[in-house]
């Protein structure tokens, strides 16, 4: 009961400062809640809408499902190797910390206008969290585990997947949750930059229009989507951790 009250009581609050700020600035520059659900109803009768929210999350699923596999490869490959891991550590971070937009012109160099500029972006954003994620809870584990794999005689792939993974995997869990919402970012920013479909595109395309009521209801749709797939991620998380 915690679990759901805690999460409707922070809905709640925000919909009365979301409704306290559109009486505030009493004027049409921010709608009302229940201006912007209506709206949401709208365009969920839209088939535009609905093609526009499949170019979205198709490479919104790509993205993730690529970044995902790609960065628990990579964390593990690197946090099986201390020197590895201990030399890549401050690269990847470095790399983490450069904004990203400012990449996005040679994503579209190298991908081109298509859905695949977009997936790269959503990937750039979602691999590296999960990479360090993965390769310090490896680098971190107690030295019994790879010892146990060594008198077992299991090779390193053996002793990745059968040891490794299973001890870390409530920190890939949460590394996952993370590159789950920032992939969602990625593509959503590359839609909104260059591109001419996809719900980025669609927000866009609504601002300079001065369509506010459409910017928050798609602005609404994509952060349920984000809680949703954040919160069946930690529904896993804590069905794997121990009572």
């Amino acid at each position: 009961m915690r679990h759901v009250l805690g999460p409707l009581l922070v809905i709640l609050a925000g919909l009365v400062a979301w409704e306290a700020l559109h009486l505030g600035v009493a004027n049409s520059s921010l709608p009302s809640p229940l201006e912007t659900l209506r709206q949401m109803g709208v365009l969920l009768r839209d088939p535009t809408f609905w093609k526009q929210a499949g170019q979205t999350f198709y490479a919104f699923a790509v993205a993730v499902v690529l970044s995902t596999a790609a960065g628990i490869t990579l964390g593990v490959l690197l946090g099986m190797k201390r020197l590895a891991g201990e030399v890549a550590e401050p690269i990847l971070v470095n790399l983490y910390s450069l904004p990203k937009v400012t990449l996005y012109p040679l994503v579209l160099l190298i991908f081109g206008l298509g859905i695949s500029a977009r997936i790269a972006f959503g990937i750039m954003h979602g691999l590296i969290p999960l990479t360090l994620f993965t390769m310090n809870a490896i680098l971190q584990l107690k030295p019994v585990y790879r010892r146990s794999a060594a008198v077992m005689g299991l090779t390193s792939w053996q002793t990745a997947v059968s040891v490794l993974l299973p001890a870390i995997l409530p920190q890939v869990i949460t590394g996952a949750r993370l590159g789950v919402s920032l992939c969602l970012l990625g593509v959503l920013i590359g839609e909104m930059f260059a591109s001419r479909n996809g719900l980025g595109y669609m927000v866009t395309h609504a601002m300079e229009r001065g369509d506010m009521p459409t910017v928050l209801a798609v602005a609404l749709l994509i952060a349920i989507v984000a809680l949703v797939a954040n919160g069946l991620l930690l529904a896993l998380d804590r069905s794997r951790r121990p009572s």
